[in-house]
């Protein structure tokens, strides 16, 4: 999902609007705006802007936000409780005294509790397995396409091994959890003592074919027990 996508589906969320209400009220399909929201389109950042200026927010251009950035969107006066009045006796009033404002660590720990039921972040992951970042990502009925959110993470391509199906260097992989060969899919596999996307083809006898390519493609057959499947590819986010 893109970022612009993220903030239309947040600011949707919290307004609890249906796609058909936001489509209608800026003049776009509701089909045009589900791609946009899962990613499957990109919008510019114009069209992006014009939607959000009728949700009453606004985009900024950077290629990563924060949960401090999310949370702008969000007003938190609709999430903190107002504060109760007090009652004075009647008899023996008493000075009222002011309510103490919350801290920042107090609105960020508000923040999180709302944006805990709509978006998780999950880990971008290299080749080597180290953390270079995260990105936010929706999540319905508690799970991020089908799986537990904490299970799934995005792999950053490595390389263009994976050019022939349109997997380039830099572009974001979701993978969910996937221990079992699934023909046709494309995994993300050990093999040799390196993390690598591959697309994984049934041979029967306990051999799988490894898929690759650059331009051409390319293939290995190798026996099941000599690879370690980690999960499946459900989405790419291209770099640009």
């Amino acid at each position: 999902m893109s970022r612009l996508g993220d903030l239309i589906l947040l600011e949707r969320t919290r307004q609890k609007l249906t796609r058909k209400q936001v489509a209608k009220k800026c003049g776009v399909s509701e089909g045009y705006l589900k791609d946009v929201e899962e990613g499957r389109r990109i919008i510019q950042d114009d069209q992006a802007r014009r939607i959000l200026n009728k949700l009453g927010t606004s985009s900024r251009n950077e290629a990563e936000f924060s949960l401090d950035e999310i949370a702008a969107t969000v007003d938190l006066g609709t999430l903190a409780p107002a504060p109760k009045p007090v009652q004075q006796p009647a008899a023996k009033p008493e000075p009222v005294k002011p309510v103490k404002s919350a801290s920042p660590e107090e609105q960020s720990g508000i923040w999180l509790d709302a944006l805990s039921s709509v978006l998780r972040p999950v880990p971008v992951m290299n080749a080597g397995w180290i953390q270079v970042s995260r990105r936010m990502v929706p999540i319905q009925d508690g799970k991020i396409e089908g799986a537990k959110p904490d299970k799934v993470v995005y792999f950053l391509a490595p390389d263009d091994s994976m050019r022939a199906m349109r997997i380039e260097k830099g572009d974001l992989v979701l993978v969910v959890p996937q221990t079992l060969p699934v023909d046709g899919a494309i995994m993300l596999v050990e093999y040799g003592a390196h993390r690598c996307l591959r697309r994984v083809k049934l041979l029967g006898n306990s051999n799988i074919l490894l898929q690759s390519g650059d331009r051409e493609l390319g293939a290995e057959s190798v026996h099941i027990s000599d690879v370690k499947l980690v999960g499946r590819a459900v989405r790419v986010e291209i770099a640009l």
